[in-house]
């Protein structure tokens, strides 16, 4: 009897052990980001906030800094594999999580805006003593890179884009703009199901794979937790701040070296559900907008991979990692 229960007891620790879904607040206090988090306490419209970050010194420096900026659907730490590899190859690697998003401060009463996202930013890479960083965006980051380039063009070596949403005016498209108490409603519904239902047919284009479950988790465990009320607002002001600021309009205007970076067969579009069918079908399509985009943009370099979507660098990190280093130095040159 003593034999059996112990190994009843250490098949209970083994099992304790095992990683399972995140089971977190607000503030993903129980998930694992992969490197040591840091803050910076600052005030903003009138209240004390603070913008948690990573900071990743590489062993070998090459004097350059990448600040990589998140997507809304994503945090800090969805940044893994690309951190691993820019800090392989010389880069100080900075990665802030920004306001209303993950480990980073959710006030009730925020005006969003890429402007003053891109400020904060700018105000944590000073406070590092960071001279001209590259700027690294992916989808709603990407929207916030262009914005931050067109803000500081004299601080910023370069820009790079990785599948930014906002190539096209959804507005203008045909897709009707909605009220924060809407887009609450909406936000309230989250759940795992419906974030990796949205991600299968969108992010990647019908395909699944085991390691995606693991950010699934992330985001439904900040809704699912205490605070996830919260957490839903802040997603809904966000996201009428990505639909009601355009940058597109913008582009023309970098003057700073840009590369893009574009997972063809992505298809997301903000607001689609909310159109016509026929308007629906016209949105979206990165594999027409990738190349027209790039055409506006003076020198930039658009580099493709045709079988991935919204998050290349999820999907295929080895190639989409090998391809970034190899054209970021080009870039740099």
């Amino acid at each position: 009897m003593i034999q059996i229960s112990l190994r009843i007891v250490a098949a209970m620790l083994c099992s304790a052990a095992l990683p399972g879904p995140a089971r977190s607040d607000a503030y993903l206090a129980d998930f694992s980001y992969p490197y040591d988090v840091a803050r910076m306490e600052f005030r903003s419209q009138g209240q004390d906030l603070w913008m948690s970050y990573m900071d990743i010194a590489p062993k070998m420096p090459n004097g350059r800094t990448v600040v990589l900026l998140h997507g809304k659907n994503f945090c800090g730490a969805t940044w893994e594999s690309v951190i691993g590899a820019l800090s392989g190859a010389g880069y100080r690697v900075v990665v802030p999580d920004q306001i209303g998003f993950c480990r980073s401060a959710k006030p009730r009463a925020y005006q969003y805006s890429l402007h003053q996202l891109a400020a904060n930013t700018h105000a944590l890479i000073e406070k590092l003593g960071i001279e001209k960083p590259i700027i690294l965006g992916h989808s709603m980051g990407g929207m916030l890179g262009i914005r931050y380039a067109l803000m500081y063009p004299d601080q910023t070596a370069a820009l790079v884009l990785v599948n930014p949403i906002g190539l096209e005016d959804w507005k203008a498209e045909g897709v009707p703009l909605v009220t924060i108490d809407e887009l609450y409603a909406r936000e309230k519904k989250t759940s795992a199901e419906t974030i990796k239902k949205y991600q299968h047919k969108v992010y990647y284009h019908g395909n699944w794979r085991p390691e995606y479950d693991r950010w699934v988790d992330m985001l439904a465990s900040m809704y699912a937790g205490k605070g996830g009320d919260l957490v839903a607002w802040s997603q809904a002001l966000t996201s009428d701040m990505v639909l009601s600021q355009p940058v597109i309009y913008e582009v023309g205007e970098l003057r700073v070296p840009t590369l893009m970076l574009i997972g063809m067969k992505d298809t997301t579009a903000i607001g689609r559900d909310r159109t016509t069918p026929e308007v629906a079908k016209t949105l979206g399509d990165y594999a027409a907008l990738a190349p027209q985009v790039a055409a506006q943009i003076k020198g930039s370099k658009l580099v493709t991979f045709p079988e991935l979507g919204h998050s290349p660098q999820v999907e295929d990190p080895s190639r989409f990692n090998a391809a970034l280093v190899q054209s970021l130095g080009a870039l740099l040159q």
